[in-house]
C-alpha cells in the first residue's frame, strides 16, 4: 500500500513538474537560433547566433534573465561541450527563454543590452574546442567514386558501388591543432603542394551512443555545422614501410578541419537526409555541388557504424563525406587542380551558414635529421 502511494505521489510530482515547464515562459522558441563559440573581451564565449546577424552572450543574458523571479536559477554553459552534453538537461529551455524574453521585449531592435553583439564585433572561434572525437566517411558520395576515370569507367564504379555498398569506410581526424574556426587561415604544409579540399556536413553528437541502430540514430544527434576536409593529396615517399596510402599524412596536418561558423540545433535544421545541399568554391569558381541524394550511406548509417566501433559522446563529430569536384578529381574540371596560398575556400550548407577560410603558405621550418615528410618535388619531380 505505501508503495503504491509513493508511486503515486511521485507520478503526481512528475506531472506537475511537467505542466509548470510548459507553463514557463520560452517552452518553445519564438525564432530559430544558433549555437557557437565567439571571442568576447579577449575570452572564448559560447553565445546563441540569432538572424545570423547578432551574437548574445549566454552567460550574461541568462544572469539577466534570472533577476526575474519567475525564471529559477539554470548554471550556464561553461563552453561547448557543456552546452551540448546539458542541452536536453535545462540548457535547452533556458536559451528558449533567452530568445523569447529579448524577442518578446522588441530589445533586439531597441535598447539593446550589452551582452548582444553585432556579428562583426566579436571574432567567431570553432563551435567545438575542442571535440573528443572527429569521424569522417571516406568516399561516401557516388559523384567522388572514380573521379578521376574515363565517364565508362566512373559509370562502372559507381553501379559497382550501388550493387555492393559494403558498410562505411570511417576515418579519424585529428582535433585541437586541426580544427579551425571560420575566417581561420588552413596553413598549405611547407613543400606540399597537392592541398585539396572537401566540404562536409558534420553532425554533432548529443549524447554517449554505443551500439546505435540507424533508426535510432537522430535521437544522438544535437546539431549540425559546415565543415571541410582539407587534405593533402602528395602521399609520402617511396621506401622505407611499404605502406603506399598514409591517412595521417593525407588528413592529420594542422588547420586541416576548419568548422563553423555554428552549430544548428536539429530542431531547427531537420531532416539532413531530405535537406542537406552542401557547396565548396575556390575564389568565385564553384568546386561543389551536392544533396543527400548522392550519398552511399546515410548520416544516421554512418552513425551506427562508428558507434559499433567506439563510444560516441556529447560533441564528437562525424561528418558525412563530400561529392564530386575535389582538386584531385578530372571529372568536373577536366584536370586536376589543387589549393594554392592566397585563394580562399567557401563552404556552405544550406540552412546552416558559410564557412570562409583563406590559405596561406607556411614557412621554411629549420633543418632536420631526415626523418620528417618530405616536399612533393623530392619524390615526384616538380
Amino acid at each position: 500500500m505505501r508503495r503504491t502511494l509513493t508511486l503515486s505521489v511521485l507520478a503526481v510530482l512528475s506531472n506537475v513538474a511537467a505542466a509548470t515547464a510548459q507553463g514557463r515562459p520560452g517552452a518553445d522558441a519564438v525564432e530559430p537560433f544558433k549555437v557557437g563559440t565567439f571571442e568576447i573581451g579577449g575570452t572564448p564565449r559560447v553565445a546563441l547566433v540569432l538572424r545570423d546577424a547578432l551574437i548574445v552572450d549566454i552567460e550574461a543574458a541568462n544572469t539577466a534573465l534570472q533577476r526575474d523571479p519567475a525564471f529559477p536559477p539554470v548554471p550556464p554553459p561553461t563552453d561547448m561541450l557543456d552546452l551540448i552534453g546539458r542541452y536536453e538537461y535545462g540548457v535547452k529551455l533556458r536559451l528558449y527563454e533567452i530568445v523569447n524574453d529579448l524577442v518578446g521585449s522588441d530589445r533586439l531592435e531597441r535598447a539593446r543590452p550589452a551582452f548582444v553583439y553585432d556579428l562583426e564585433e566579436v571574432r567567431t572561434l570553432p563551435p567545438i574546442m575542442y571535440p573528443g572525437k572527429i569521424l569522417n566517411a571516406a568516399v561516401n558520395f557516388y559523384s567522388h567514386v572514380n573521379e578521376s576515370g574515363t565517364d565508362e569507367e566512373r559509370a562502372a564504379s559507381r553501379r559497382q558501388r550501388r550493387e555492393q555498398r559494403g558498410v562505411p569506410y570511417l576515418f579519424l581526424k585529428p582535433s585541437r591543432g586541426a580544427v579551425i574556426g571560420n575566417s581561420d587561415q588552413v596553413v598549405i604544409p611547407y613543400g606540399r603542394d597537392r592541398t585539396d579540399w572537401e566540404v562536409e556536413l558534420g553532425a554533432i553528437i548529443g549524447r554517449a551512443a554505443k551500439y546505435v541502430s540507424a533508426t535510432d540514430a537522430e535521437a544522438y544527434v544535437f546539431g549540425y555545422t559546415v565543415t571541410i576536409d582539407v587534405s593533402d593529396r602528395g602521399g609520402r615517399p617511396p621506401g622505407g614501410n611499404p605502406m603506399t596510402s598514409d591517412w595521417f599524412v593525407g588528413k592529420g596536418h594542422d588547420t586541416f578541419a576548419p568548422m563553423g561558423p555554428w552549430i544548428v540545433p536539429k530542431e531547427f535544421y531537420g531532416d539532413p537526409m531530405e535537406n542537406l545541399r552542401q557547396t565548396l568554391s575556390v575564389g568565385d569558381e564553384q568546386m561543389q555541388e551536392a544533396t543527400a541524394g548522392d550519398m552511399i550511406h546515410s548520416i544516421w548509417e554512418l552513425i551506427e557504424y562508428g558507434s559499433s566501433i567506439v563510444t560516441l559522446f556529447p560533441g564528437d563529430v562525424i561528418n558525412n563525406g563530400t561529392s564530386g569536384g575535389t582538386g584531385v578529381g578530372t571529372s568536373v574540371r577536366g584536370e586536376q587542380r589543387f589549393l594554392q596560398p592566397g585563394e580562399i575556400l567557401e563552404a556552405t550548407i544550406d540552412g546552416i551558414g558559410t564557412l570562409r577560410i583563406p590559405a596561406v603558405a607556411e614557412a621554411e621550418p629549420p633543418g632536420g635529421t631526415g626523418a620528417r615528410l618530405s616536399p612533393v618535388s623530392s619524390y615526384r619531380g616538380n
